[in-house]
């Protein structure tokens, strides 16, 4: 019998499902389980199709910049409601390209959170509160943040097929709330889950009256042809999360075409254990940082890779009962066998600086799996060989650096790169160390965490989901919390002298929306007439 080969899926340009014009290949999705190929194929598109994708998105840009806020917010919403319309079809493409357990992490927790973005952000946007409206009366100035005028570029990691997806996760919602079109890059390790999310983005963009080009999606393309997409002056920002190498080399195509690149690239997150807190409750911490660490396979960019721990008896128990963990664990499944490749690297690079490897190590079949591995080195040495000894090991593995003392773990907090996170255990007993480690390691970290691990992120306006490099590409902006995420895709825009008739509505005198402003120094929502009387 002659199989039929799987049918390959359109793509969405200009406001049309169509087919892609002259692919350069095509995929499928895996179960990560077994390694098989399952669903439809999917196009790697060439050239045509993205400059295809740019030019509508460029010849739409001004439109969806004059769109009204009311519409914007009202895509949004609809967006979010057919979301969750289809949340249990969305769960189980997402549960097979994946692996990622429906209950809770799919179903309970990420689709919620997804939702919840997309209503935080349209919140942002009838309230005004992304633009930061400044008005200075002596001078006669008023500014604000605007839409770009331009695309932005999108970019999906492979560990969060709805929170962090292309065409549907933050960056997506932050650039359509600024009003800027959104092209996304779908990740190939769930492309059926985002070309659902994609068929319910558009339905929602024709219900809000959006422009048929606000909202494209491609699901891959080869290194080169992204880099030269990168690189286009007709982009007005790039939103990537994934691997450092590869945001590296989108963000110096951008970079020399003066393209702003938000790009968060890895984080190993460290975590201290100061000697209070490691004494009264070490055996529990044990069994919290197991289970955060493999969390999700481990997948996770805020997932605890290196655990600072003092010498001594309650140092030595706390290792003890982690190995202990780690050892009697069943090899978790991965996304890929990328992600396998990957894991296995990092840690043959751990231990070629010196770590020891004291549980894991090995992989598993079927599929990708790989067990949870625990690996440990002395502080000495890990401040020979800091840069080496920070590489990401991506999966459900964690070095401890063992330390003769809080002077120590200064020294080796102050040999950390830039991380998205940075956690520390403590009790009363521990203030001084505190305020010494936290001290060094404040500057490298864009969240500083007391007592609790670095997995969880909330979606909240006083998030801070980013940090110094290399873990993102700039320390000023967040991936995740509205309003701030928005203002990653927005032009300051300055009015010298401009008639208060021909400004835009929350920078005029009469302020009918109530919009938060700086006037002459001050945060009120008074009307400016009302303000000078």
């Amino acid at each position: 019998m002659t199989t039929q080969p799987a049918p390959v899926q359109p793509v969405l340009i200009d406001g049309d499902w169509r087919a892609a014009s002259a692919p350069v290949g095509q995929f499928r999705a895996e179960n990560p389980t077994t390694g098989e190929a399952i669903g439809p194929a999917f196009p790697i598109c060439g050239a045509a199709d993205v400059e295809a994708a740019l030019a509508a998105a460029t010849a739409a840009a001004a439109e969806l910049a004059a769109t009204p806020p009311e519409r914007i917010a009202a895509f949004l919403e609809a967006y979010a409601d057919a979301i969750e319309a289809d949340a249990e079809a969305l769960v189980d493409i997402a549960h097979a390209e994946t692996a990622l357990p429906k209950q809770p992490r799919l179903a309970a927790v990420e689709l919620p959170r997804t939702t919840n973005q997309l209503r935080l952000a349209a919140k942002a946007v009838r309230s005004y509160a992304w633009t930061q409206p400044v008005i200075d009366t002596a001078a006669n100035l008023r500014s604000h943040l605007a839409p770009l005028g331009k695309p932005v570029l999108v970019f999906g990691p492979n560990n969060f097929p709805f929170a962090f997806n292309a065409i549907a996760g933050s960056d997506f919602a932050s650039a359509i709330a600024a009003r800027n079109p959104v092209i996304a890059k779908a990740h190939p390790s769930h492309p059926g889950t985002s070309e659902r999310l994609a068929r319910a983005a558009f339905a929602a963009l024709r219900q809000a009256g959006l422009p048929a080009a606000s909202v494209q999606m491609l699901y891959h393309f080869d290194h080169a042809i992204g880099g030269k997409l990168a690189g286009d002056a007709r982009l007005g920002a790039i939103g990537f999360t994934g691997s450092r190498a590869g945001g590296l080399a989108l963000k110096a195509a951008a970079d020399a075409a003066g393209i702003p690149a938000y790009v968060e690239l890895s984080s190993v997150n460290p975590v201290f254990l100061l000697p209070g807190a490691l004494a009264e409750r070490g055996i529990a911490l044990a069994q919290e940082f197991f289970t955060s660490c493999t969390m999700g396979s481990g997948q996770f960019c805020t997932n605890p890779g290196v655990v600072i721990v003092p010498r001594g008896e309650a140092g030595d128990a706390f290792v003890e009962a982690a190995k202990a963990h780690f050892a009697a664990a069943a090899p978790s499944v991965l996304f890929s066998g990328g992600v396998l490749e990957h894991l296995q690297k990092g840690i043959a690079t751990l231990r070629a600086a010196g770590a020891q490897l004291l549980a894991g190590g090995d992989t598993g079949s079927p599929g990708y799996r790989h067990a949870p591995t625990l690996l440990e080195v002395d502080a000495t040495q890990f401040l020979r060989e800091p840069q080496a000894l920070q590489t990401e090991a991506f999966g459900p593995a964690s070095l401890l650096v063992r330390v003769d003392g809080v002077a120590q773990m200064v020294q080796v907090a102050t040999a950390f790169e830039g991380n998205l996170t940075g956690t520390l255990y403590a009790n009363s007993a521990d203030d001084a160390a505190w305020n010494d480690v936290a001290q060094a390691l404040r500057p490298r970290v864009g969240r500083l965490i007391a007592n609790r691990m670095p997995t969880g992120v909330a979606v909240s306006a006083a998030m801070n989901h980013g940090g110094p490099y290399p873990s993102t590409g700039h320390p000023g902006f967040t991936a995740v919390g509205m309003p701030a995420a928005i203002r990653r895709f927005a032009a300051l825009h300055s009015y010298d002298n401009v008639p208060e008739h021909l400004l835009p509505p929350e920078l005029r005198d009469h302020n009918p929306g109530g919009v938060a402003r700086q006037i002459d120094g001050c945060w009120c929502v008074d009307d400016l007439e009302t303000k000078q009387a």
